[in-house]
Order: C-alpha cells, then structure tokens, then sequence
C-alpha cells in the first residue's frame, strides 16, 4: 500500500501550528501528539490561507 501525500507542504505545517502556538509540541512529540482541534485549526488557516490568495 502507498502512502498518501499531504497536501500542505511541511513548510507551510510548522508555519501555521508555530502561529497557533503548538510548534513545540511537533518538536517534541512530533505529529501525531497534536489534538484533532490543534489540527482542525491548522487546516481552517490553510484553507483561509488559500482563499486569500485566490482573491488577489
């Protein structure tokens, strides 16, 4: 079985839980310690990140 390829790059992961205060954990832990809310967030701020640049 293949696995799957992310859709944000890592660039763009550590940029935003770095920006929701949850970096250090990832550092620690690594990803999987992250709470499903921490990662909801994380997608919402992709998400509205795209919308953004769709727009200009």
């Amino acid at each position: 079985m293949s696995r799957r390829r992310g859709i944000m790059s890592s660039k763009l992961k550590e940029e935003l839980a770095k920006e929701l205060g949850f970096y250090d954990t990832v550092q620690a832990e690594g990803w999987g310690a992250i709470r499903a809310k921490d990662a909801g967030n994380m997608v919402k701020g992709a998400v509205e990140l795209a919308q953004q640049q769709l727009k200009q």
